[in-house]
């Protein structure tokens, strides 16, 4: 997250409506010091970040299992949320949060504290590479995807999900999911929506033909969820990239 891209990953807290005075009030868009306010709410699941639980464990259905020794780099990593499903990983996590960091080290994760646009690892140095909710945070969308891209090995797997840039996401990921609390207040800059046809054009730079599938929250879990039956809500597959998307894609050669 920092300067040219969100706090990396996001946070997890808060009540599911939140109060009137938020403690991000007197931030920008996509600030990184929200998720510093915020830091001690990574980990509770019913928050204004709980969706953010909810697509890591999609992100993780994604990923294979591992051989061994395969190593898997999580980018915008935050507090370690897809550490309890990709165990069996080398999992190495970049962020710039430090709070965010101390965390994901508790959960078993090898942290490195970085940026997105210039990250301290030698190429091909990864099985994986996740980049979960990191790219509708970064300034230059190019210059992510291409790092994303360069610690791929060859035959390497990107995993990614982030925002579409359309009116529809606008509306709903950022003007309704703030406004009912499944995302706090400012978490989005709209200028920084994901162009899906700029994403792929970049991914197919890097070497990685990467296919896109749109998802959502389940119906009938967001509303078991909202009347406090359920800690969790599965991501379902939906015929629209619009709003929210998963990506996937192997690096030649």
């Amino acid at each position: 997250m920092t300067g040219t891209r969100k706090s990396f990953d996001a946070t997890h807290g808060s009540p599911v409506c939140p109060p009137a005075d938020h403690p991000q009030d007197d931030l920008e868009p996509n600030d990184p010091e929200l998720y510093e306010r915020l830091a001690d709410q990574w980990w509770q699941p019913r928050g204004p970040f709980a969706m953010l639980h909810w697509l890591a464990a999609a992100r993780a259905r994604l990923v294979p299992a591992p051989h061994p020794g395969a190593v898997l780099v999580d980018l915008g990593c935050g507090a370690g949320l897809l550490a309890p499903h990709v165990r069996g990983y080398r999992h190495i996590g970049v962020d710039t949060s430090q709070s965010a960091l101390r965390q994901a080290r508790a959960r078993g994760v090898r942290t490195i504290r970085g940026d997105v646009l210039a990250l301290p690892l030698p190429d091909g140095c990864a099985d994986v590479v996740v980049a979960g909710e990191v790219l509708e945070h970064v300034h230059d969308l190019a210059g992510a995807v291409a790092e994303a891209c360069r610690l791929l090995r060859p035959g390497g797997l990107l995993v990614l999900d982030t925002l579409a840039d359309t009116a529809l996401c606008r509306f709903v990921a950022i003007t309704v999911a703030e406004r009912v609390g499944l995302a706090p207040p400012g978490v989005h800059d709209p200028a920084l929506l994901v162009d899906r046809e700029a994403l792929a054009r970049e991914c197919a730079r890097g070497g990685v033909h990467v296919e896109l599938q749109g998802i959502r929250p389940s119906l009938p879990g967001l509303l078991a969820w909202s009347v406090r039956r359920g800690t969790a809500v599965r991501m379902v597959p939906t015929a629209t990239t619009a709003v929210l998307f998963q990506g996937t894609g192997r690096k030649k050669g």
